[in-house]
């Protein structure tokens, strides 16, 4: 079989898809922290999506993604047995583990796939993991058996207070920063608003911060210069100086507009697919049994 072979298929929740892929290379190299370039055909476009977790004995890789563009949702129709055209990696650095005491873990929606292989390995260095988790409501949770085993302390929260606090992960962080609760590390995982809040609240605490920025990329080699991103007043390229970054230093506001750059683009392309699955549901309707 060609390509890169999906051997499992899962829905966690609405919208969100683990994928299990044949990719024994990756699998050997990979580590917390870094991506994969993918192709989901030889027409298609290079996404990046994180490696949330490997079996290097079985070669396989798993990646977890939230259905929202064009590529990811053709990504999620496929199925298990069918091949992706291209798996690229491992690619950016490597996150820089070491045993430095209490992390701190926030991660919200999709971020929870991505913050899942750095609480491993945090875990797994001889550190305390405290986790804290958010999503719009509790059926978008995943991974929390996994991550609760790993963790000493889990704090779910949920925008409409339907599971855990009513509330955003940083309404729980600064709760557990008032109540006295001290932290050495704080690594911060999800959408642009979250991780700036979290970062303005760990700023506050004088607790350092690290963040996974995910700016578009067309190659993630650096040579196409589409990942810059501004740290320290320096523009960094995500996909080889990152995706790891220092989040007091991050330019949240110059990342979120660099993110929105093609979104007409996507909004025609996703018009167009909408199109043409609806003219071949007529063509279907409307033959006539031979």
């Amino acid at each position: 079989m060609s390509g890169y072979p999906i051997v499992t298929k899962r829905r966690l929740a609405p919208s969100i898809t683990l994928l299990e892929v044949k990719a024994p290379r990756v699998a050997r190299k990979a580590h917390a922290g870094q991506f994969v370039m993918l192709r989901v055909s030889e027409q298609g476009e290079r996404i990046p999506l994180t490696i949330a977790d490997k079996a290097p004995e079985k070669g396989t890789i798993t990646i977890v993604f939230q259905s929202i563009g064009f590529t990811t949702k053709q990504l999620a129709a496929m199925e298990a047995g069918q091949s992706l055209a291209d798996v690229l990696g491992p690619l950016g650095r490597e996150t820089e583990v070491e045993k430095v005491g209490r992390v701190v873990c926030v991660a919200g929606g999709v971020g929870i796939a991505f913050i899942y292989p750095e609480i491993k390995a945090f875990a797994e260095a001889g550190n305390e993991v405290i986790s804290i988790l958010g999503a719009r409501n509790k059926d978008l949770f995943f991974f929390v058996d996994e991550i609760r085993d790993l963790s000493s302390e889990l704090h779910l929260c949920t925008d409409d207070g339907t599971l855990g606090a009513h509330g955003l992960v940083t309404d729980v962080l600064r709760g557990l920063l008032e109540k006295g609760e001290r932290y050495d590390k704080c690594i911060a995982i999800g959408p642009i608003p979250m991780m700036r809040a979290t970062t303005a609240l760990t700023k506050e605490w004088n607790l350092p911060t690290l963040v996974s920025l995910d700016p578009i990329m067309v190659d993630g080699t650096g040579m196409c210069g589409s990942c810059r991103v501004t740290v320290g007043g320096e523009v960094k390229f995500a996909c080889v100086d990152g995706p790891d970054f220092d989040g007091h230093q991050v330019d949240f506001d110059e990342l979120a507009k660099r993110k929105r750059a093609f979104v007409e683009e996507e909004q025609c392309l996703l018009a167009q697919a909408a199109e043409e699955l609806e003219k071949q549901r007529d063509d279907t309707n409307t033959e006539t049994p031979s």
